[in-house]
């Protein structure tokens, strides 16, 4: 019995800007009074070329990152791929394990991995959806988790399911407010 998740930051409206800021940008370098020559560009190693792709290539990354969450009787794992390793976190090392409603721009100051505002660093996000419910987190060592859920009621069947297959206590069936 497992709960698999896989997240993504939709970002597509960046894409339109980088590309508007694109065909400014290069208009300007390759159009304007005659444009910058191949001499020029030989002579600068290509480095306004390498300018204007070097924004697209960080946005790729960007949006092509995942969160992959698995909830299972052993606990739960989480990975921010590439940029942090698998984490495990068993059931004994959760106090508090329940679904609560959160405001991303208010709380957490916008989506992404944050950590709350007002420096409030034992409370991190890892937020990638326009939902305005996630699981949340309540670890032994004082720390908060909150994790985006793309589909909430099939999440709040599995952790009911998982309460009472496996008398986990930390779970929490209700959906609480701020």
């Amino acid at each position: 019995m497992e709960f698999k998740e896989v997240q993504k930051l939709k970002l597509w409206w960046l894409y339109v800007l980088l590309g508007i800021e694109t065909i400014i940008v290069g208009s300007i370098l390759f159009l304007d009074k005659g444009g910058i020559t191949l001499h020029d560009l030989k002579a600068s190693y290509f480095a306004p070329i390498w300018a204007l792709l070097l924004p697209h290539v960080l946005i790729y990354f960007i949006t092509k990152n995942s969160l992959t969450l698995v909830i299972d009787q052993c606990g739960l794992r989480y990975q921010y791929w590439p940029f942090t390793k698998k984490r495990d976190i068993s059931w004994t090392k959760i106090t508090k394990i329940y679904l609560r409603k959160y405001d991303a721009l208010g709380e957490y100051g916008g989506w992404g991995v944050k950590h709350r505002l007002w420096f409030k660093f034992n409370d991190k996000a890892y937020i990638f959806n326009d939902n305005t419910t996630g699981l949340q987190l309540e670890l032994s060592t004082n720390k908060k988790l909150l994790f985006s859920i793309t589909n909430p009621e099939e999440l709040a069947l599995f952790l009911i399911n998982l309460k009472h297959q496996y008398h986990i206590g930390a779970i929490e069936s209700d959906v609480r407010e701020r």
